[in-house]
């Protein structure tokens, strides 16, 4: 059988939110039954109160395949993706948002993924709002994906056995924002993986139903997230020579990946650029004062990301090594080598809970 055929005991429906936003949400729904009409059983809408076009619009569209569902009060993004999912008994569930467009059929690519990887729960399909990265620097799991420990939910496969049982989205996160985030923390914490597919491609506008309270709402949101997962707060800002993942010791490695796993980021400063970063956490960077300057200004206005620990491997120039000394010092910041990096996990391993 080819691998980038669905099994077909494999069915997927579609779940998409929707909340006023009309014309964008019309394309949407049009782009998924023109493009992914052959890999789907089913598309499920549910309009969280919306407006009276909207909900005219919804109610006009002429496929056979579309289910609307009409909420009477506004209940918010997760609510509405779990009712919606818990009306579904697909295998797989695509959750769109309604400020989305399919361009292709990437189904049966992300479907292949899965067939792979037994416990990958999630596979997100990139677009433009992975723009920035280079995906040809990441390590390629089984199954042709890219690990990420942060899931942005815009637009994800999921398997919604696994879905429903990490409970589906955090109603306590209300309209939106952060609540997918969320979830990727406690599928994580479950053992399962998720991923982002760098060969599949999906438009997303973004924050077309919030409006000006978008600030609002992830402001909120973003502060409930920290404080229920404080150790998403790291940031290391990790300083090294020439240097490969292969050459790192494979506890400070660790180190890495937990730090990741937590929902952090790892900042890696090399002279030139490696050939490889572990996940979509890890960023890299030339090794000059000015990138370093830039990514420690960067949690002026965030405090989610500012930096937490400095991290010095050999190889990185007297005067950079003792600059960043006197700069955490005077912020109260940790500079560490990488036996006191591996010593430090070691203890918070071992540490009682």
């Amino acid at each position: 059988m080819n691998s980038l055929i669905k099994p077909p005991d494999k069915s997927i429906d579609v779940v998409i939110p929707v909340y006023n936003a009309p014309e964008l949400t019309k394309c949407c729904i049009d782009s998924v039954v023109a493009n992914l009409g052959q890999s789907i059983r089913r598309i499920i809408i549910q309009d969280d109160a919306s407006d009276m076009e909207t909900r005219e619009m919804l109610d006009g569209l002429p496929y056979d395949r579309l289910e609307i569902f009409h909420a009477e009060q506004n209940q918010g993004f997760g609510v509405s993706v779990n009712a919606a999912v818990n009306r579904s008994d697909a295998f797989y569930v695509l959750i769109l948002n309604s400020d989305t467009e399919v361009s292709q059929d990437f189904l049966p690519l992300l479907c292949s993924a899965f067939e792979a990887d037994p416990r990958l729960a999630v596979i997100i399909p990139a677009g433009n709002s992975y723009e920035k990265y280079d995906f040809n620097r990441y390590i390629v799991r089984e199954g042709g994906y890219i690990q990420t420990h942060y899931l942005r939910g815009h637009a994800i496969l999921v398997r919604r056995d696994a879905f429903q049982e990490v409970g589906g989205f955090d109603p306590s996160f209300g309209r939106g924002y952060y609540e997918d985030i969320d979830l990727g923390r406690r599928l994580d914490l479950c053992g399962w993986h998720y991923g982002v597919h760098p060969h599949a491609f999906i438009y997303h506008k973004g924050g077309a139903s919030f409006g000006r309270e978008r600030v609002i709402l992830a402001r909120r949101n973003r502060a409930f997230y920290l404080l229920r997962y404080p150790t998403a707060r790291r940031n290391i800002l990790l300083l090294s020579g020439n240097c490969s993942l292969v050459e790192f010791p494979s506890d400070f490695l660790d180190a890495i990946e937990v730090v990741c796993h937590e929902g952090g980021s790892v900042h890696w400063f090399t002279p030139e650029l490696p050939s490889q970063l572990v996940c979509l956490q890890m960023y890299n960077h030339p090794l000059q004062l000015s990138s370093v300057i830039r990514v420690l200004l960067r949690g002026w206005k965030r405090a989610d990301r500012r930096i937490s620990e400095i991290w010095i491997m050999p190889g990185v120039p007297h005067i950079l090594h003792s600059s960043l000394a006197f700069w955490a010092h005077l912020h109260s910041l940790k500079v560490l080598s990488p036996e006191e990096v591996i010593a430090q996990s070691c203890a918070v391993r071992m540490s009682p809970e």
